[in-house]
């Protein structure tokens, strides 16, 4: 269950000859799914389904405007008839909780894992196909086969990636697990640098994992992706509403249920708010380009485009009342908008640490690590960030909101306050986030 960037020649993928391939029926399974899964089977319903050996397994893609759900009738046909079902719950889930539009993060091969471990946390390993990915379980030993063909650090990725799974629990988040794998050092490593320098991080490495395929997750624009959000929340619904009016959910657990729910919940996600206010704050760079008409001076002049980019100050509450849970929950929201914008984190409790400043640009992220263990005072950092007003276009203050009135502003400031915390009255008009642990996989 990686994506393509992770395939190995050591694990390959399962593939039945061409016979078996040839005489396997989808819709055999999709008529089974409708007697038996009412809910995936109404989902899948608005799914378009492309038989192709373009990839090795299958994996679900919105794309031209449509959902569709691409898959290898070699692989299928290798599988059992509860894996196959299984496969498809397991594409299902990917749509149902968003995982391939609005919640998808960066590094995507991290992503992929994290996305996997939480599905596959609701889906009986009987139904999984071999090697895919399951919170609190080790990979299999690798064969002696297998370890002639694999380097000594191909090895040690595997055995790294292999116990860290094994250490996770089931049932958590797409995010949690992602915030895990990314937080520490040595797994990140294992999923996302090159070996030997070939490919992106992964490739050729033997990491096992591949039961779908996630490739081109990446590659939709914004809009497509607020297109496929549409139809597929839509879609999911529409499957709830007749699952709950006929009392038919199949094997869907009651946990699952509510899970579901709040994916589609119509409540405004705090993600969305944070990343309305990076946007607000980004400034305008306007520069020269031979590439483009100068309008007022064609061919005498050149023209000029212009770039948005911003820097926010990030100021992190170091009373204890802000968990390392949380801090990795807000990094790895930030960590989706910091393509344009650069995030420099502090810590504070009645002053700010300067001697934590940390620049945080594309592709990199704070450790979540404390230097002070003081009381809470707002002023300090608001002080600090109207100081460094020529720094910085905005600055979030993130806390669980109990200490006293700042006072006003000379800089853009925004407020991240963690779960369990309380949004106070002088926060006023000011942008306000109320952090929620995601508990949908």
């Amino acid at each position: 269950m990686a994506d393509k960037g992770t395939t190995t020649d050591i694990a390959p993928v399962n593939h039945a000859d061409e016979v078996a391939a040839k005489n396997f029926d989808l819709d055999k399974f999709l008529v089974k799914l409708q007697l038996e899964e009412p809910f995936f089977c109404k989902v899948l319903r608005k799914v378009t389904k492309v038989r192709t050996e373009a990839i090795p397994t299958a994996g679900v893609l919105a794309k031209d405007g449509d959902i569709k759900l691409w898959w290898n009738p070699r692989f299928l046909a290798s599988l059992t008839p509860k894996q196959v079902l299984g496969l498809l719950k397991h594409e299902c889930y990917h749509l149902v909780f968003e995982h391939t539009t609005t919640r998808r993060h960066d590094p995507h091969v991290v992503w992929n894992y994290g996305a996997d471990l939480a599905i596959n946390s609701l889906i009986p390993e009987v139904e999984l196909p071999e090697g895919g990915l399951i919170p609190g379980k080790a990979f299999e030993a690798l064969t002696e086969e297998q370890l002639t063909k694999m380097t000594e650090e191909q090895v040690n990725r595997f055995n790294v990636l292999s116990a860290k799974i094994a250490s996770f629990p089931k049932g958590e988040a797409g995010e949690w697990y992602f915030a895990r794998l990314m937080e520490d050092e040595e797994t990140k490593d294992a999923l996302t640098k090159p070996v030997n320098g070939d490919g992106e991080g992964g490739q050729g490495s033997g990491l096992p994992g591949e039961m779908d395929d996630h490739e081109g997750w990446g590659e939709m624009t914004d809009e497509e992706r607020e297109i496929a959000k549409g139809k597929i929340r839509q879609a999911v619904e529409e499957a709830v509403k007749e699952c709950d009016k006929k009392g038919q959910w199949g094997t869907v657990s009651s946990e699952t249920r509510g899970k579901i729910r709040e994916a589609i919940s119509r409540e405004i996600p705090w993600e969305m708010i944070l990343k309305q206010f990076v946007g607000m704050t980004r400034r305008s760079n306007r520069t020269t380009s031979r590439m483009r008409l100068n309008k007022k001076y064609p061919g005498i002049h050149s023209g000029h485009k212009r770039g948005y980019t911003s820097s926010i100050a990030v100021y992190i509450d170091q009373s204890g009342s802000v968990s390392n849970d949380e801090l990795s929950l807000l990094f790895g929201e930030l960590r989706n908008l910091a393509k344009n914008t650069e995030f420099v984190t502090y810590h504070f409790d009645t002053e700010v640490d300067e001697s934590s400043e940390t620049v945080w640009r594309s592709g990199k992220t704070p450790e979540t690590h404390r230097t002070r263990c003081g009381g809470t005072c707002f002023k300090a950092p608001t002080v600090h960030a109207n100081k460094n007003k020529h720094r910085f276009d905005g600055y979030l203050i993130l806390t669980d909101g109990y200490a006293s009135d700042p006072g006003h502003s000379r800089l853009k400031r925004g407020w991240v306050v963690t779960t369990d915390g309380a949004i106070a009255d002088f926060m006023g008009s000011e942008v306000k986030v109320k952090m929620r642990e995601r508990k949908a996989a």
